[in-house]
């Protein structure tokens, strides 16, 4: 996952402003994630299984 071209530009980002860019990375076991104006500041990854859940519990805060 530490390669450039293993990340993707989420199609959730914000297209309208650019502010909100996430790139995604992903493996057979772990998913990471980041921002993508500052890569180098830090990566969060979670275990596949557990991405999916995570991403609908931040939907329901934001809903």
């Amino acid at each position: 996952m530490s390669t450039s071209d293993s990340w993707r530009k989420s199609s959730y980002s914000s297209f309208g402003d650019g502010d909100s860019c996430v790139e995604v990375a992903n493996s057979p076991t772990r998913i990471a994630i980041r921002d993508s104006k500052d890569p180098t500041v830090g990566t969060l990854t979670f275990p596949t299984d557990a991405f999916t859940p995570l991403i609908e519990a931040l939907k329901a805060k934001v809903l």
